[in-house]
Parts: structure tokens; C-alpha cells; sequence
């Protein structure tokens, strides 16, 4: 007799709605202790504008096994990972938008595990998004080390116009791998549930990135950037199904995460800054990756280098928030690559004579190779998108458990549009899937949270 527990179902499919994205951890966690989701190996689909998947840089490891003190160390960028170094989550398809470029399109496979030198959560991805923040460790510097597997998969919007026939060509991929596996496998294979897809999809290098510039001028235009029919295009319904179903089966217990920012972004901090200021922090805070061939040896000396940099900043900051007086600044700024600190610093003050320099530090940690994406999607692009949504969700099993952000209060979705965006996708939802528990977690909220400034995502 099996001794594995039968798999639970929900009555009614839970949508836990949360204003801050690392709250969700706590939904997941109880769907763990009910046995709804099993305790190892949880596969999430995560639509997003933003990765999620930095780490708490000095939280100690072995926090992950004392939830309380976790869930108090956790930030809207650093949510996922500590999940992957418990256990918990093993795979994780990361959704983006074309205006989302933050990890190069593909399969990344890498390990999580615990620095035996710092006994912080680091991994082994080279992935500029990893070293960028000196996450980078070679396996053999880990401990508890976690296989995890990171699908990065863009969603592009379908124009409505050629709904149906995206709707169509994707019905025709699938009929057409069913009738492969069965002439493979025998008529018998037919009644089973289709298996997974092992082919690992990788896109000619830089391909993340060339088509970026022709497609913001093409929806600033009202045009779709590259319809969304063909199976095996970037993008498409086709392309989306297919990089899930490479690690989902269809009868895997899966969380479905979705931040309503997916649908409209902003970069808050453009807002808070000049375009010269915002410069300056680009500046300051530049990330110099290494080569394309680097050893590891080259690889330590970029992540020290990048550590030292973060430092060093954070610590010019921090005094700064003691003392701007001249004297202070030009000190600072005497040191190597700090040179536009003193520009910066003049700005700022000509604007407010009590610059809030901790929050200049958050900002300038989101500039380093890649920007911050900011794309204010009009309500047509925002249809479009949901469309695409339904098209891929179709085709694929029902998730056990729906956990949402509004990521509106620090601005990341526009406050003007999270309500609208939310109802839109609720809508969805429940058209597929049929009658919800939705939960409004963020009316719970304390009102401190009120006046909420944006984090570093």
C-alpha cells in the first residue's frame, strides 16, 4: 500500500489578494501545513514585471526554518528564493512582459544553497541579475545546496483581431503532440495525461533584448508587438504553453502568482528623481559585468568588486543622513568612482534641504545593468495581455492555490489602474476556473502602510 497522502483539493480555488508581494510567502506556508501543496518540490507560475528572485543579502540561512522571523525579513525582491533553499519550491516559470528584460530569456538551471563562509543563501547562476547584487558563489563554496530550475518565458499581448486564430494554431500544436505520442507510444499512451516536454528552448543570445526599442515605439503606435500566433515565436500562446509544460504535468499541485503589475508597470523612482539625478545614481551605481568566458576566478573578482561598490555606497549614504555639509560630501566624494556624488548631493538639496538618502540608496540599487521596466499600459494593451493570459491558461491544469499583488501603494502598478486590472483578472479567473474563494488580504492592512514609499524591486 502507498504510503504517499492523497493529493487535497480545495472546494472552491483560494485567491489570496495581497498588497505587498513577499506577503504571500504566509498563504503558501498554509497551504503547505494543510497538505494542499506538498511540503518539497512546489512548481510556481509567476506573472511578473520583476523577477522576484534576489535574496535577503545578510539574512542567515538557517532563518528560513523559523517562519516568524522570515516572514519579517522578507521584501517584494527577495520572496522566492528563501522558499527554494528550504525545500519548498523547486521550479519557477517567471511570466514577463516584452518590457520585462531583467534575466535573459530561456532555461537557467542552477543551486541554492548555504555560503560556507558568510552562511547566507547564495547561488551559482552567472546570470548578470545574480552577480549584479554579489549573490554569485561557486558550487562548491555551498551547503544544503537545492537544484533549482528558472524558466524565464516572455508573454507577448495578442491583438484581438487575430484572437481566434491564435486560439486556433494553438489548439493545432496540441492536437499534433497528441498524435505524435500516441504513433510513439502505442493507442494506450492516448488516455494518459500529457507527459512533460524536455526540450530546453533557448533563444539565439541577446535575443531577450533586440526586439525591445521596435516593440515600445510599435504599442506607442497602437500596434501589437509581434502578433501572438505563431507556436514556435517568441511570445506567443504556443511558445508559452510549451516552456511550461517542460516542467509541469498535468497533474502537479501548482501555485499560479500573479502581480497585477504584469499588466501595467512603473518605475517609481523615475518619479521621485530628475532625469539628471536619476542619471547620476545610473552612474554611481553601474554594474561593470565580467567577460564573456570568465573563469571563476574573474567571476569572485566582479562579485567582490560589485560588494565593495554596494558598500561603499550604502555607507557614504548612511553618514550622509548624519552629515551633508560640504566637508562630508567632498570626503565621500573623493573616493574612486564616487566623483558625481557631489553633484548629486546639490540637487537633491536645491529641491528639499533634508534629502531622504536612504531612499536614494534603495533607488540607485535598481540601476545597474538593466533598468527598472516602466511601461504605463493603456487599457487596450492591459485587454490584450489578459487575453493572452486566458489563451496559455486554457491549456493548462487547474493551480491548487492563486496568490495576487497589487504592488499599488509603492507605486509599481499605477494606483490609477490596480483596481481596474484586478477586477479584469478576477473576471478571468473565475470564467475559468469558476466559482473563487478570494480572500482581500490587503484590506487588513495596518494604515501605517499608507504612506508607503517604493522598495528596490
Amino acid at each position: 500500500m502507498s504510503s504517499v497522502p492523497l493529493k487535497r483539493f480545495f472546494k472552491e480555488l483560494p485567491v489570496w489578494i495581497v498588497e505587498d508581494h513577499h506577503d504571500v510567502v504566509c498563504h503558501i506556508y498554509r497551504a503547505i501545513a494543510s497538505r494542499h501543496l506538498p511540503l518539497r518540490n512546489i512548481k510556481m507560475v509567476h506573472l511578473d514585471s520583476h523577477p522576484d528572485l534576489l535574496i535577503p543579502v545578510n539574512m542567515s540561512a538557517d532563518t528560513v526554518f523559523d517562519k516568524d522571523k522570515l516572514f519579517s525579513e522578507l521584501s517584494i525582491e527577495n520572496w522566492i528564493m528563501p522558499m527554494v533553499y528550504a525545500g519548498h519550491v523547486s521550479c519557477v516559470a517567471w511570466l514577463h512582459p516584452y518590457w520585462a528584460q531583467q534575466i535573459r530569456e530561456g532555461e537557467h538551471r542552477m543551486t541554492v544553497g548555504r555560503d560556507s563562509s558568510t552562511t547566507t543563501i547564495r547561488v551559482t547562476s552567472k546570470d548578470h541579475y545574480f552577480l549584479s547584487d554579489g549573490l554569485y558563489v561557486p558550487e562548491r563554496q555551498l551547503e544544503n545546496s537545492k537544484p533549482f530550475r528558472l524558466n524565464v518565458v516572455k508573454v507577448n499581448p495578442v491583438k484581438a483581431s487575430h484572437q481566434s486564430f491564435t486560439e486556433e494554431n494553438t489548439e493545432r500544436w496540441f492536437a499534433k503532440r497528441a498524435r505524435t505520442l500516441c504513433s510513439e507510444s502505442g493507442e494506450a499512451s492516448c488516455s494518459k495525461p500529457l507527459p512533460r516536454i524536455t526540450d530546453t528552448l533557448q533563444p539565439a543570445e541577446g535575443s531577450n533584448s533586440n526586439h525591445t526599442a521596435r516593440e515600445e515605439e510599435q504599442s506607442s503606435n497602437g500596434t501589437s508587438p509581434r502578433e501572438n500566433s505563431d507556436e514556435d515565436e517568441e511570445g506567443s500562446t504556443g511558445y508559452v504553453v510549451k516552456r511550461i509544460f517542460s516542467f509541469l504535468s498535468e497533474t502537479e499541485p501548482y501555485v499560479l502568482d500573479i502581480d497585477l503589475d504584469f499588466f501595467s508597470c512603473k518605475n517609481p523612482f523615475k518619479e521621485l528623481y530628475t532625469q539628471e539625478e536619476y542619471g547620476i545614481l545610473q552612474e554611481l551605481y553601474s554594474f561593470r559585468g565580467p567577460g564573456p568566458d570568465a573563469d571563476e576566478e574573474e567571476l569572485d573578482e566582479c562579485v567582490d568588486r560589485r560588494i565593495r561598490q554596494l558598500e561603499d555606497l550604502e555607507a557614504a549614504f548612511a553618514d550622509l543622513l548624519e552629515d551633508d555639509g560640504e566637508e562630508s560630501v567632498t570626503r565621500w566624494a573623493s573616493n574612486p568612482g564616487m566623483a558625481s556624488l557631489a553633484q548629486l548631493v546639490s540637487s537633491l538639496k536645491s529641491r528639499n534641504p533634508s534629502p531622504d538618502y536612504e531612499m536614494v540608496h534603495q533607488a540607485g540599487l535598481t540601476c545597474d545593468s538593466v533598468e527598472l521596466p516602466h511601461h504605463i499600459s493603456t487599457d487596450e494593451e492591459i485587454d490584450r495581455l489578459i487575453t493572452a493570459v486566458q489563451l496559455f491558461l486554457k491549456h493548462l491544469p487547474k493551480p491548487t492555490l492563486v496568490t495576487m499583488s497589487r504592488s499599488s501603494l509603492d507605486e509599481y502598478c499605477p494606483a490609477e489602474q490596480v483596481d481596474s486590472v484586478q477586477s479584469r483578472v478576477l473576471a478571468l479567473l473565475e470564467s475559468m476556473y469558476g466559482s473563487l474563494d478570494i480572500q482581500k488580504d490587503y484590506e487588513n492592512t495596518s494604515t501605517e502602510t499608507q504612506d508607503c514609499q517604493p522598495q528596490a524591486s
